[in-house]
Order: structure tokens, then sequence, then C-alpha cells
């Protein structure tokens, strides 16, 4: 894991807001986001035939990283 103490101080945004910076939907931002590590996740997963609740925030330093990883794909 990466240095917490480091994390715990950086900015976080929320999927919407780097959407909006980035031109893509918050829900394409909580794709690319949910397996990093680094980011803070509340709520529950969801059971058999119910909604995930999951509230997400994604610190500066993962926000670059994500970012980094899908700039150079092309669909």
């Amino acid at each position: 894991m990466g240095n917490t103490t480091t994390t715990m101080f950086e900015r976080h945004f929320t999927p919407r807001t780097l959407g909006e910076l980035w031109g893509f939907s918050g829900d394409t931002i909580q794709r690319w986001a949910e397996d990093e590590e680094g980011v803070l996740r509340c709520g529950s997963e969801g059971g058999r035939g119910k909604r995930r609740k999951m509230t997400i925030r994604i610190p500066e330093s993962v926000a670059t990283r994500i970012y980094e990883k899908h700039a150079g794909r092309r669909r």
C-alpha cells in the first residue's frame, strides 16, 4: 500500500468532479477507480439483487495515476 500519511492530506475528489474535469461521466470514473489502490470507499457492496451503495473519494495522486492509465487509450 502507498504512503497513507501522504495521501490522507491530499485533496480528494468525487468521480463526478473528475468526470466533469476530464470530460467523462462520473460512472466511467467510478468504474476506472473502483479497483485502484488508495481509493477511499464507504458504503455497502450490495447483496444479491440489491443495488450497490458505495461512495468513493479519490486522492489526487490516485487520480493522476488513473488519468495517465486511461489518457492514452483509444476506442
